[in-house]
C-alpha cells in the first residue's frame, strides 16, 4: 500500500496510514492495514472533541452565542464553522463524509476488541496558538484562501483528492504554506507532526496503525525516529500551552490608541484653545460613530444594533467592552437565532448562506463594527493631529 510507512522503533512497530479526510480509497486503506497488520492499538488523528463530533455530531444547537461573543472565541467559532463546511462541500462533491477513514478505524477497532488512542491535540488549542502566534499578514492570506476555496465552484473531485495524497504534491504545498505563512505552518504542521509523534511514542503498544492525514506522515516518522520511543511528558504539556503574549501586545496597542487621542486634545486645547478641542472632539465622534454604524449596515443589522453601534463606537476605545462585542449582543437580542440557524450551520455553501444565518451574521457585525470603529481612529487622529500643527 503506497500511502502506508512502516517505521520500525526500539519498542514497537507503527504503521502511519496517510489519509486524504474525504476519500473512499483511505478507507479502504484503513480497512486494509487494520486486517494485515493486527495492532494492539488503532491511533486516530482526533482529539477528544472531533471524536466527540464525529461519533454523535455537532449539537450546534446547544452553543451558547453571548458566552461565545463575551469569552472571546468568536473567530475559533467562526473559524470552526469555515472548516466545517469546507470539508463538508469537498465530501459531498465525492461522496464521502467527511471523517469516514478515521471512524472506520474506530469501528474496527472497537468491534474487536482493540484499543482506540486519540493523538491529535485539542482543536481549540491548536486554533489559538495559531491566531495568537501569527502576523496580520498571515492572517489575510489564510483567510483569503480559505473563503476563496470555500467560495469557489471550483470542480473537486476524487482523482484531485487521491492526487493530494501523493508524497510529492503535499510536500510542495507545504514549502508553499511555509513561505507564505511560516507561523501557521509552523503550528498546523510542525507542531503537531511532533505532537503525535510524542503520542504515539508513548503508547503502551508494541504493534500500532495509526491513521492520519498524508500530510502529517513525513512529519510523524522523523520526529519519531528522533524520539526514538521516549517521548517527554513536558514536551507535550508544553506544545499545549496557550501563550497570552500576543493578546498582551495586542492588549497594549488598544490602549495606546485612546492615549494618543487625549494627548492630542490637550495639545490642542493648550496650543488652539477650546474650540478646536470641541471640534476635534466632534471629528472624534462623528468618524467612530458613522463608521461603525455603516460596518453594522453592510452586514444587514437590525437597525437596534446600528444604533448602539453609533451610540457606543466613540467610548469603547476606552472602554473594556468593543463596539462588536456590543452590537453582535444587540444583535443576538433582537434577532435571536433559530433552531434551522443553527442546524444550517453545516450547510452553508456561499456568501449568501452566511448572510442570511442569524448566528454567522452576529458574528460578522461583531467583526465589521470592530474593523470600521479600528479604522475610524486610524482616520481621524491624523487629521485631528495635522490641524494643531
Amino acid at each position: 500500500m503506497d500511502n502506508v510507512e512502516k517505521v520500525v522503533l526500539a519498542d514497537k512497530t507503527v504503521y502511519l496510514v496517510g489519509t486524504a479526510h474525504v476519500s473512499d480509497e483511505s478507507v479502504k486503506d484503513v480497512e486494509n492495514t487494520i486486517d494485515s497488520a493486527k495492532p494492539d492499538v488503532v491511533a486516530v488523528e482526533l482529539c477528544e472533541q472531533r471524536f466527540r463530533t464525529l461519533k454523535e455530531g455537532r449539537k450546534w444547537e446547544e452553543t451558547e452565542i453571548t458566552d461565545v461573543i463575551k469569552s472571546g472565541r468568536m473567530y475559533l467559532f467562526l473559524l470552526q464553522i469555515l472548516l466545517t463546511n469546507f470539508q463538508r462541500k469537498i465530501g459531498a462533491k465525492v461522496g464521502v463524509n467527511p471523517g469516514a477513514e478515521m471512524m472506520k478505524a474506530v469501528n474496527m477497532a472497537e468491534a474487536r476488541g482493540i484499543k482506540v488512542a486519540l493523538v491529535d491535540r485539542s482543536i481549540g488549542v491548536t486554533l489559538k496558538r495559531a491566531i495568537s502566534k501569527i502576523t496580520f499578514g498571515e492572517k489575510v492570506k489564510l483567510a483569503s484562501g480559505l473563503l476563496g476555496g470555500l467560495f469557489s465552484d471550483e470542480e473537486v473531485d476524487k482523482e484531485l483528492i487521491e492526487k493530494m495524497k501523493q508524497r510529492d504534491v503535499l510536500t510542495g504545498l507545504i514549502d508553499e504554506l511555509s513561505r507564505d505563512a511560516p507561523s501557521i505552518k509552523k503550528v498546523l504542521v510542525d507542531e503537531r507532526d511532533r505532537y503525535i509523534a510524542l503520542m504515539l511514542s508513548a503508547l503502551d503498544a508494541k504493534n500500532i496503525v495509526a491513521v492520519i492525514g498524508a500530510g502529517h506522515v513525513d512529519g510523524v516518522k522523523a520526529n519519531l525516529l528522533e524520539i526514538k520511543g521516549a517521548g517527554t511528558e513536558v514536551e507535550r504539556k508544553v506544545l499545549e500551552e496557550v501563550s497570552g503574549k500576543r493578546k498582551k501586545s495586542v492588549n497594549y496597542a488598544s490602549y495606546a490608541i485612546p492615549a494618543i487621542f487625549l494627548l492630542v486634545l490637550a495639545a490642542g486645547f493648550i496650543l488652539k484653545g477650546p474650540e478646536l478641542a470641541v471640534n476635534m472632539i466632534i471629528w472624534w465622534i462623528l468618524a467612530h460613530s458613522i463608521l461603525a454604524a455603516l460596518g453594522v449596515i453592510l452586514m444587514m443589522g437590525h437597525p437596534a444594533s446600528i444604533a448602539v453601534a453609533a451610540l457606543t463606537a466613540p467610548f469603547t476605545p476606552f472602554h473594556p467592552l468593543s463596539v462588536g462585542m456590543l452590537s453582535a449582543t444587540t444583535e443576538f437580542s433582537m434577532r435571536k437565532p433559530r433552531v434551522s440557524d443553527f442546524t444550517g450551520l453545516l450547510n452553508l455553501s456561499g456568501l449568501r448562506d452566511y448572510y442570511r444565518n442569524r448566528v454567522t451574521r452576529i458574528f460578522f457585525i461583531m467583526i465589521a463594527a470592530d474593523l470600521c470603529n479600528n479604522m475610524a481612529s486610524l482616520i481621524v487622529l491624523p487629521y485631528i493631529t495635522k490641524i494643531i500643527v
